[in-house]
């Protein structure tokens, strides 16, 4: 049994390094193994997480809320997000900004810059004349672009992750609208990198709810193609999509699921927004008509009255969706005047009809794009908060012909759900189960070039050409190559937005520039004089629409092939040298490697060296001229980008941005730092002062020594309420260090008394069980004892010590006053137990590894008798058994005798045997099995 263990020693070495390993690895990976999804709201955000051991998982907020307002207060030394911030908007309307979303990706002129101004009035926006963009200006010192508030709220998002996942998050999906363009994804991404997020994806946020459904029903989708219609009414928008589920067949991973976007109809600006804003000029026209006459001013003249009636015309929308009518009130709307009033529902929906009206038209678009009817709709879902507008409910459920409409979908969660699936899926941290997602193209897009023709000899003219690369409704990501043939000198070419008729004359002028940008080629003529004896296979474009939907275009090539062909002296030359070299160590012949990137030429296996067929070679001088050969030259095309729709922040912005950010981060992290010092110190003070007051405190203090620190306490308080608002972090702990300095004693001289009962009885039992088993150990038969005399003596040595400490301890303790540091202290009494328990558990571990050794046997094989002092309880009794039988009753189970090399103190476990080993047994001389004793301590 010995060699047992010593072999299983190694093995377990082995296991645990490997663990070591696989542990070193994870920690290594720490850093990215969570990911996260923001799903970006007009009105709120939705964050979520997937971890190790938490998949998918909704984060709460610092008010255990699901959802987040995407709202942000910018003042001159601080910052508020999320709940905080939209308090802030009754107090300061102009430093809170929300719905800024809208205005990304635009420039000043778009028609959507006008509407925002108009409904947010209170803030003031200014021109950046080298983008055409504008800046939110909260102050002479602060301003920001979109781009920069956006950058705060996707910062603060991943702030909500890390808490909630307690670990660092870098990568994340993030949804935007689908028909958002390429300026405005562009600019989603610019506000991640401010942010110091690594995009996965930028994922529609109809393509995610979508993702989400059929994540949670993979089961109910098969070979069938399903074809599902969602509509999602938020705040600011509202999109309807139409998404066929089917199992299809890939080649990485046989058949999956698989959702397909086959058509998409939007509306930029109906939703829940809008109606409120119907409600809140109601709410005015209200109030101004009940001050009529008092020579009061218009209500809608000051911010943070509109701001209040903003927010109850939110609350009143809510409430008239589930009630017939309610009553609007606000205490102190302007002027300490108070405002009350009735709004019915029917009232609502007289205010919003031509909102109602609209509600068809994304459906309509939808099915127009899909090229489908009514009737291959199997279900229509609802999405969004604004979808819980009954009138919503009953026009569209009148539009689509259905019997009812679905809600069994989680119409706040859905999104941001379906985008952490595909970041998990998306990051290498995890392995998901596959569900293709083909995304569908909204916006076509085309190249568009002009060159020269003669049409008649003699005349020419200029040709204008467009190439689709992208179109509508087709799959995304995908890559696509141009080729440009009649080009043999440096060129331009366009890249635009291809037909947008399918959108009205509004949204056109809201979309913005659809020219996207000027490629400006060189080096294409320069080319063509490298390679003149080369024919010319076109310059070729090579572009990528990803899957955030973002266009790049990866490199420009000029190409060339001509026909190489090898004389027959020189390969037979070659080919007798190749032979003779290869020889020399066993080896066949190698072709000659293709110079320039030339395709490479495969070398040939020993069978095919007889030639095709199995055919032998032909001599030398038959040998037949070999094929020509193509050979491609690919020569890069320097290129130059002129960005029409809306330029990027150049790189030095941007890093100025960033740094903006970051100190602004920094600030706050040390606003929060200050605070929280300041918190801890003014909780010291007023915990301290109360518990002087307390009985066990005063039994262990002077009169002197409490007044002293109450003193000190008092002083500080006054320090705090007086100069506190201007000291440092760095004072405040040092005030806070220097008052727990003053107490220590005090709290020390509590805590002990507080800890002795405890200890002391614990050291009493410990005392008391060694002492016993040192008696047991004693009263063992000299033929069956296991201990050596050393280790008994050494362990009553140090019980009697540790009685005699104790006794001498607490007689010292007792002459003492309680006002005294005391000498009887818990960490000795702990240490006292420590060495104590050390010996007591070296013995038993021997006592449990040591088999007593065999008794003597006489002459006949017998047993000897025991010795003559031995008493009878020693003996126990002793029954002879006739020759060649065996008692009936089964032996006592006895640990193995093995060499454990224990030293004092050493308690590691051995295994030995498994679970229901059977006991061993010893063979005597006369061939029968003797039961085992075994000696209970």
């Amino acid at each position: 049994m010995t060699v047992k263990v010593r072999r299983q020693r190694p093995r377990r070495r082995v296991f645990w390094a490997l663990v070591a390993v696989l542990l070193a690895d994870l920690l290594a990976l720490s850093d990215t193994l969570a990911v996260m999804s923001v799903d970006l709201g007009s009105e709120s955000m939705k964050v979520a997480i997937v971890k190790p051991g938490v998949p998918m998982e909704i984060v709460l907020n610092k008010e255990s809320r699901r959802k987040t307002p995407v709202i942000v207060t910018l003042k001159e030394n601080e910052r508020f997000f999320g709940d905080s911030a939209a308090s802030m908007a009754i107090k300061n309307p102009k430093a809170t900004l929300r719905y800024f979303q809208h205005l990304l990706g635009k420039q000043a002129d778009n028609p959507h810059v006008a509407l925002y101004q108009a409904r947010f009035p209170e803030h003031e926006l200014t021109f950046d004349p080298q983008r055409q963009t504008v800046h939110f200006q909260i102050s002479p010192q602060l301003q920001f672009s979109p781009e920069e508030v956006l950058g705060m709220v996707l910062n603060y998002s991943r702030s909500l992750a890390e808490d909630f996942a307690e670990q660092p998050i870098k990568d994340a999906v993030i949804t935007v609208p689908v028909f958002f363009n390429q300026a405005e994804r562009r600019a989603v991404l610019q506000a991640a990198r401010m942010a110091g997020l690594k995009v996965l994806q930028l994922i529609n946020d109809n393509t995610a709810t979508a993702l989400s459904y059929g994540v949670f029903r993979r089961k109910d989708i098969n070979t069938t193609a399903q074809n599902i219609m969602f509509y999602d009414m938020g705040s600011g928008s509202t999109v309807c999509t139409i998404v066929t589920y089917q199992m299809v067949k890939t080649k990485e991973a046989g058949m999956q699921p698989q959702l397909q976007i086959r058509g998409v109809g939007f509306d930029r600006t109906l939703g829940g927004l809008e109606m409120e804003l119907r409600l809140r000029e109601h709410l005015a026209g209200l109030f101004n008509e009940q001050r009529k006459g008092q020579r009061a001013k218009d209500v809608r003249e000051n911010p943070r009255a509109m701001a209040k009636l903003l927010r109850e015309a939110n609350r009143l929308k809510t409430i008239l969706s589930a009630n017939a009518d309610h009553m609007a009130q606000i205490e102190g709307l302007m002027d300490d005047v108070d405002f009350k009033a009735k709004v019915t529902r029917v009232e609502f929906e007289e205010l919003c009809a031509d909102l109602f009206e609209r509600v068809p038209g994304p459906v309509q678009q939808a099915l127009q794009s899909a090229e489908m009817s009514l009737d291959e709709i199997e279900q229509v879902i609802l999405v969004g908060g604004a979808t819980r507008v009954p009138k919503v409910q009953e026009v569209l459920l009148k539009a689509v012909g259905k019997e009812e409409l679905g809600k069994n979908i989680n119409a706040d969660e859905a999104a941001a759900m379906g985008a952490v699936y595909q970041a998990a899926a998306l990051s290498k941290a995890f392995k998901v189960k596959p569900f293709v997602v083909r995304d569908a193209v909204v916006y076509p897009i085309l190249v568009e070039f002009t060159r020269e023709v003669e049409e008649e000899p003699g005349v020419h003219n200029l040709k204008h050409n467009k190439r689709v690369l992208f179109s509508r409704m087709g799959p995304y990501p995908q890559r696509k190559v141009i080729t440009f043939n009649r080009y043999s000198h440096d060129f331009n070419f366009h890249i635009n937005y291809g037909d947008l008729g399918f959108l009205g004359p509004e949204d056109l002028r809201v979309f913005g520039s659809q020219n996207l940008t000027t490629v400006k080629l060189k080096g294409v003529g320069d080319s063509f004089k490298k390679y003149p004896d080369y024919e010319s296979k076109g310059i070729k474009a090579h572009f990528n629409l990803d899957e955030s939907g973002v266009l790049s275009l990866d490199r420009v090539e000029s190409v060339f092939e001509t026909l190489v062909e090898d004389s027959p002296e020189e390969e037979s030359t070659l080919t007798k040298l190749g032979n003779t070299i290869s020889s020399l160590f066993g080896g066949g012949t190698t072709p000659d490697a293709k110079e320039n990137g030339t395709d490479t030429v495969q070398k040939p296996s020993e069978k095919a060296e007889a030639g095709p067929e199995g055919v032998a070679p032909a001599p030398e001088g038959e040998k037949k001229q070999k094929p020509a050969r193509k050979q491609r030259m690919v020569e890069e095309i320097g290129v130059e980008l002129v960005v029409l729709d809306l330029p990027d922040l150049p790189e030095d912005k941007l890093a100025q941005s960033v740094q903006k950010l970051q100190d602004l981060t920094l600030r706050d992290l040390e606003k929060q730092e200050r605070e929280k010092a300041a918190n801890s110190l003014e909780a010291f003070i007023f915990e301290t002062q109360d518990k002087l007051y307390q009985p066990e405190y005063q039994e262990v203090s002077t009169e002197e020594q409490r007044e002293e620190i109450s003193g000190k306490l008092s002083a500080a308080s006054t320090w705090l309420e007086d100069e506190g608002v201007g000291a440092t972090t760095v004072m405040l702990k040092e005030k806070l260090a220097e008052l727990r300095k003053l107490c220590q004693g005090l709290f020390f001289r509590v805590e002990e008394r507080k800890k002795w009962p405890e200890r002391l009885s614990a050291l009493d039992n410990l005392l008391n069980h060694s002492s016993m088993f040192l008696k047991g150990a004693r009263l063992i038969p000299e033929m069956d004892q296991i201990f050596t005399e050393v280790e008994m003596t050494t362990l009553e040595k140090v019980i009697n010590e540790t009685w005699a400490w104790k006794n001498a301890t607490l007689a010292e303790q007792a002459k003492l006053p309680a006002t005294e540091k005391p000498v009887l202290l818990s960490k000795d009494i702990e240490a006292k137990m420590m060495a104590l328990d050390r010996e007591v558990q070296y013995l038993l571990n021997k006592a449990k590894f040591t088999k007593p050794r065999p008794r003597p046997k006489d002459k006949n094989g017998t047993r000897a008798e025991p010795p003559l002092n031995a008493t009878a309880s020693d003996q126990g009794e002793k029954v002879i058994l006739p020759a060649g039988q065996t008692e009936d009753a089964e032996p006592i189970s006895e640990p193995e005798k093995v060499e454990t090399g224990s030293e004092p103190g050493d308690t590691e476990p051995l295994e030995l045997g498994g679970p229901g080993a059977e006991p061993e047994q010893k063979e005597q001389s006369t061939g029968q099995k003797q039961p085992l004793k075994n000696d209970e301590l």
